[in-house]
């Protein structure tokens, strides 16, 4: 199992007492960066992807995390064999220590992008390998530490080890709440179907009889066919043991089938926001606090900024300070709210950097108001994706401090024994092609503007990226 996320570790903040506005105008805090070594203890968090280990998936939309097994995706076929099959993924000779490390390896060996370009190639994988090969590994712990060392000659911080316990704790980045991943999957007709390509064994779809390889039909009744893999998710998610019901279609020519399933979302809200009244005006401000991008930061956003606006908001900030990142869907997703039909939101490479993707807003956007991002130097990762895109885009200022500069995406896939490994597998590119990655973001203003009119003058002056 993988999932796609950009992160490193959170800092504590209350819920009850977000920064005051006014804290800000006169300079912004300084606190310090953790070593590498801790940069993905915490928050992990965006889209998260659950795919096999040779797919690098720059795009999906869902996330999924459990210390119990995933079902390995297979082809599509109509024949009672493919039961079997799934049921042999739990085979004990498929759980051997050795297998972990070979599958550790393989992952790697499929998907990594050395961020250096010096460290890493087939030949010296290879021979990694085979280094391995007279290696006698009797225990799980031997294992482990086999892979630790694997990974710690890539020379990529970011790329390690999670054993079990750190593994499972992610489960709060599970976008759909019933443990499963949906990806988008062409048919032979050129259209599109929702595909079940992750699973958690004994999660609430398993138990409740969702197959991998199901294609989802509907969700509560509402037709998902045509509709994005994030769109799907966002309409399973819902209140923790709750029930939604959903339609799948079991294999190429299987049955179709309707489920209760009882979500299990574990995610926390990361958004606080307040209104603020100007001084000496009668405009209202909506405060809006992000401190990560989990299963429900996209959704959040949204309520509390229709809220804000409902209570009077004319301009609103947006406070990206201290937030390390998380699933990069979702912050892409995010920025969309923001954006017109068509303009770029970020640009995403793989290994093969000459293949460079060009992510856009596909509608128009929910919400118009001038945006003040506020930035420090431990704004990062699918922060730095919002405030690069909203601010190319000509449709929010940036204000504090030069943002960190990780602009470097890592996938997190589980092992067979429910431990994980995090491998970073590509990097992006801002609208206006600044590489992010060790560069940062400059923002536009160092202290708080004077007035929104000074805001609105940045924006009018700006000018929109060219082409793609």
């Amino acid at each position: 199992m993988s999932f796609i996320f950009t992160s490193s570790t959170s800092l504590p903040f209350s819920p009850t007492k977000p920064p005051p506005i006014s804290a800000v105008k006169p300079s912004f805090p300084m606190m310090g960066f953790p070593q590498p070594t801790f940069l993905l203890a915490g928050a992990l968090s965006l889209g998260l992807v659950i795919s096999t280990p040779s797919c690098i998936a720059l795009e999906s939309s869902t996330t999924l995390s459990s210390s119990a097994q995933l079902v390995q995706s297979s082809p599509e076929v109509c024949r009672e064999e493919e039961s079997e099959k799934r049921d042999g993924l739990n085979a004990p000779e498929l759980r051997s220590d050795e297998g972990v490390v070979e599958q550790a390896w393989e992952i790697v060996n499929e998907s990594f992008l050395d961020p250096s370009g010096k460290r890493w190639s087939p030949q010296s994988w290879l021979q990694k390998k085979e280094d391995l090969s007279g290696t006698s590994i009797k225990t799980g712990t031997k294992a482990h530490d086999l892979i630790r060392r694997m990974l710690a000659s890539l020379g990529d911080p970011y790329t390690r080890f999670l054993p079990p316990p750190e593994f499972s704790k992610m489960a709060r980045y599970d976008m759909t709440g019933i443990g499963i991943n949906l990806r988008e999957v062409p048919d032979d007709n050129g259209e599109v179907k929702l595909k079940v390509l992750g699973l958690i064994l004994d999660g609430p779809a398993h138990t409740a009889g969702v197959q991998q390889g199901d294609e989802l039909l509907s969700v509560n009744g509402v037709d998902v066919r045509g509709k994005s893999a994030f769109e799907a998710s966002s309409l399973i998610q819902g209140p923790s043991e709750t029930l939604v019901n959903i339609m799948v279609k079991h294999g190429n020519c299987g049955p179709e089938k309707s489920f209760e399933v009882e979500r299990q979302l574990v995610a926390r809200t990361p958004v606080f926001y307040r209104l603020e009244q100007v001084e000496d005006s009668a405009t209202s401000v909506g405060y809006v606090r992000l401190k990560e991008f989990n299963a429900l930061a996209r959704k959040d956003i949204v309520t509390a900024i229709q809220r804000l606006q409902n209570m009077g908001a004319s301009y609103f900030i947006l406070d990206l300070r201290d937030n390390r990142g998380g699933l990069v869907q979702a912050g892409i997703e995010i920025a969309k709210l923001f954006m017109n039909q068509g303009e770029t939101v970020i640009y995403t490479a793989g290994r093969e950097t000459q293949y460079q993707n060009n992510i856009v807003a596909d509608s128009a956007p929910l919400f118009t108001s001038p945006v003040i991002i506020l930035v420090n130097k431990n704004t990062a990762s699918a922060s730095e994706i919002v405030a690069s895109a909203l601010h190319d885009n000509c449709r929010a200022v940036l204000v504090g401090e030069k943002t960190f500069g990780k602009g470097l995406i890592q996938s997190v896939f589980e092992l067979q024994d429910g431990s994980g490994v995090v491998v970073t597998i590509g990097k992006y590119i801002t609208p206006n092609h600044l590489d992010i990655n060790g560069n940062g973001i400059e923002p536009d203003f160092k202290k708080f503007p004077g007035s929104w009119s000074e805001v609105a003058q940045q924006l009018n002056q700006c000018h929109r990226p060219q082409g793609g």
